[in-house]
């Protein structure tokens, strides 16, 4: 309840004041020994609480009263759920109290085993959101059994390495004696994929791919396994003493591959459940997934062993592997690589080592001559630092660790453990009840586990309770609220079902389907809802789903209402008494600011309230007069100035039905607006217009005479058109004549200039014939 400051309210801040005081640690320990102080200073945060189940899920600081009288008439089963101080102070016993905490029971190994891991087994059992605890040991247990794998690079760079370590098989061996009772060791190489553009693919340089041909190199290849783990010295240097140089043409190696190869064929290599070391030695970088694809190589590294007679033989098939992969395979099979490296590469591979949790970096001579000393001083840091992890859980359970590295705290809620002397506390909390599921942790680089059972504490335990009178011979008493039996419900099973379920007789006090029951201030009972009393003086709950108060309403003056002679709350409004209006019952009622010149109210187009017009949409105070958004009242009543003035127009059969908001009349005062608009028969108005009190209330004076435009004459339109279409005739045949003329005139033109330069010149035609023809007289004598 929403500003209710009930008894157990008080309770509760009183408790909160005695924590904050260093002395109340005493007192409280003396009050509740069976409780830790940790336990009782916290807070219950609750929701929706039904039940202890409820209770003990809904916070991890929760505790619930089984004690069968414990609520108060009125006051919800909720009451008996929060924190063991408040439940103590408001009477309940700690006998009463349910408070299941989450649990740890140890399984230890025997004396005889040889775990270093001092537990074997445990079994938690986990309250939502509280954390059980436990401490595992980890100790080193002397002379552990070592494998160490020597895994070499042998492109061309490498060749005055090579012959160191052939040579080194006893000295291995020697170390690791230093190290430990029993060793073992054991050798493979690699070079790279064999496709371009990573080796020169030239079948002269597949078979010698080294640079002189004099020097003696046998064929590039992806990984060799050439030795299993032995303690065979001479068999070291046998095999080791056969191995050649190759080469390849990029820098990066093919070293992932290897390393993969190397940690998934456990039974290859003859890996033992010892200590497992990878000695990887080289003098360039490496390639990882993706690069593949420069030689069209798209198939994702499956993770698996690929191994035929000793050969990585589907190296073209598959990518590099991915570095997170690679860790992946190196921690699930226990291997701690060792990075003997150049020191060209060393920063290179210091980053990978900080991505793999047990790993070491040493600076390799260029001979590979300090191998040995590497390998020791490499050991060496690995074996002084332990890391426990645990296997993968799921997302609602947080596994932490707090590390005691001879007896000092170093890390607190760690993601894993890490420390050199080892004790690790173990965090785990479930953030949901969880199902039975289990998992394992594991210090790193060992084959010792701890197993670790899971049960969820999500139920109370609260004994049994079978006093049923409380519950009025219908139920039994279970954990403190009574539990019916078929057929009936209710705080004390005084409620008969009569075939109706306990959700139908619940709907019924829900006032709609997303609100609560009773709307949370009261009790739905038999269907109905009996509200919950207030200890607020005067304060009343009360609705049919107690969604009402008489105290949650405005407040004027301090008080809710201005106070009982202004007005009551009633279900958050005010109703306020005669003589008073407002929100808050804040005003006296007066219409004495709202009365215009007319003495009509806000101009009726509004109404008083708290002596101000609220006026109407458009209109504005004081008085509601003016509306300067409103449109133009010309056009829209022109039809009714037509009828009433005039007599004609749509209105005309029923004008004072139709428009009885417009009265015409001789004179006007006011405010007036002039109007020309043109009515049914298309002549021209005008008249003049005042508002009156009221919404599209108009005065109207018109002017007597109406503009109506002269009819046409047909006559003259009939003879103008005839005299328009002739006239155009004619001028159509003069123009067409002046055209033809000029036409005319500018061919004879161009005749007579063509003709004046014509030349005849008679005796240049040879068929040319006079017309003339000339005849002569034989008797002619000339005279």
């Amino acid at each position: 309840m929403c500003g209710v400051w009930d008894v157990g309210y008080l309770l509760v801040v009183v408790s909160r004041r005695l924590e904050q005081l260093s002395s109340a640690h005493t007192l409280l320990t003396a009050f509740f020994p069976p409780f830790s102080i940790s336990a009782l200073s916290l807070e219950c945060l609750k929701t929706k609480v039904n039940s202890c189940e409820d209770c003990i899920q809904s916070s991890p600081d929760c505790a619930w009263c089984k004690k069968p009288i414990f609520s108060k008439p009125g006051e919800p089963d909720s009451i008996r759920c929060d924190t063991i101080l408040a439940l103590k102070l408001r009477g309940c016993e700690e006998i009463d109290i349910v408070f299941p905490n989450s649990k740890a029971s140890l399984q230890r190994n025997g004396l005889g085993e040889k775990s270093q891991l001092d537990l074997q087994t445990v079994n938690l059992q986990l309250r939502k959101g509280q954390p059980a605890e436990f401490n595992v040991t980890f100790h080193r247990a002397e002379g552990f059994p070592i494998d160490l794998y020597y895994l070499m690079d042998l492109s061309y760079s490498m060749h005055d390495d090579l012959e160191k370590v052939k040579k080194l098989g006893g000295d291995l061996l020697a170390v690791l004696k230093t190290l430990t009772k029993t060793g073992r060791i054991g050798f493979g190489s690699f070079v790279d994929k064999t496709v371009l553009p990573f080796v020169n693919t030239h079948p002269e340089k597949l078979k010698n791919p080294c640079p002189n041909r004099d020097t003696q190199c046998q064929p590039p290849f992806a990984f060799k396994h050439v030795l299993s783990l032995t303690d065979n010295v001479k068999t070291f240097e046998d095999k080791v003493g056969q191995q050649y140089i190759s080469g390849n043409l990029d820098a990066p190696e093919g070293g992932l591959d290897a390393m993969m190869q190397v940690a998934v064929c456990g039974d290859r290599i003859g890996w033992h459940n010892v200590t497992r070391l990878l000695v990887y030695a080289t003098d360039d970088g490496f390639h990882f997934a993706g690069d593949g694809k420069l030689a069209a190589i798209l198939t994702p590294n499956d993770g698996r062993c690929h191994l035929e007679e000793n050969m990585y033989k589907k190296s073209n098939e598959f990518d590099y592997p991915s570095v997170g992969q690679l860790i992946q395979k190196l921690a699930e099979n226990n291997i701690q690589p060792i990075f003997a490296v150049t020191s060209k590469v060393v920063n290179i591979y210091k980053k990978l080592s900080d991505m793999i949790p047990k790993s070491a970096v040493g600076e390799l001579n260029k001979d590979s001559s300090n191998v040995i000393q590497l390998i020791q001083e490499a050991y060496n840091s690995l074996s002084s630092k332990v890391i426990v992890d645990h296997g993968t859980v799921p997302d609602n359970l947080k596994v932490t660790y707090d590390s005691f590295c001879n007896n000092k705290k170093i890390s607190v809620d760690k993601p894993r453990g890490e420390c050199d002397n080892v004790t690790f506390r173990v965090k785990v909390t479930a953030k949901d009840c969880i199902k039975d599921q289990s998992f394992t942790i594991r210090p790193l680089g060992f084959t010792d586990t701890l197993t670790v059972h899971l049960t969820s504490q999500c139920n109370c335990n609260c004994g049994e309770q079978t006093d049923s009178s409380a519950c009025n011979g219908k139920g039994n008493i279970v954990c403190g609220i009574c539990s019916c039996s078929e057929g009936y419900i209710g705080k004390n099973c005084e409620c008969e079902t009569k075939g109706k379920s306990s959700k139908e007789l619940e709907g019924s006090c829900r006032k709609d389907n997303t609100s609560i029951i009773c709307s949370g201030l009261g009790e739905c009972v038999c269907g109905q809802c009996t509200c919950h009393a207030s200890n607020v003086p005067d304060k009343q709950i009360y609705g049919t789903f107690c969604q009402c108060d008489n105290m949650n309403c405005e407040v004027y003056n301090g008080q809710v209402c201005g106070g009982k002679e202004r007005g009551v709350c009633d279900c958050g409004v005010c109703k306020c008494q005669d003589g008073f209006e407002g929100s808050a019952c804040q005003c006296q009622k007066t219409t004495d600011g709202c009365m215009n010149a007319q003495g009509k109210e806000c101009s009726n187009r509004g109404k008083c309230k708290c002596n101000r017009c609220q006026c109407n949409l458009g209109y504005q105070p004081p008085l509601c007069e003016v509306c300067p958004g409103c449109p133009s009242p010309c056009a829209k009543h022109v039809s009714c100035v037509e009828c009433q003035a005039f007599g004609s127009g749509p209105y005309q059969k029923n004008c004072t039905e139709t428009c009885p908001n417009i009265k015409v009349q001789e004179e006007l005062k006011g405010t007036i607006k002039s109007c020309r608009e043109k009515d049914s028969e298309n002549c021209w108005i005008s008249y003049q217009m005042v508002q009156d009190d009221g919404e599209e209330q108009y005065l109207v004076k018109v002017k007597k005479e109406r503009e109506c435009p002269q009819p046409p004459s047909i006559a003259a339109i009939v003879g103008g058109t005839i005299a328009g279409v002739a006239l155009i005739g004619l001028m159509l045949l003069v123009i067409w004549r002046l055209v033809t003329e000029l036409v005319d005139r500018r061919e004879y033109l161009r005749f007579e200039k063509e003709k004046s330069k014509a030349k005849w010149n008679d005796a240049d035609n040879p068929l040319f014939k006079s017309a003339t023809t000339t005849v002569v007289n034989p008797r002619f004598n000339g005279e």
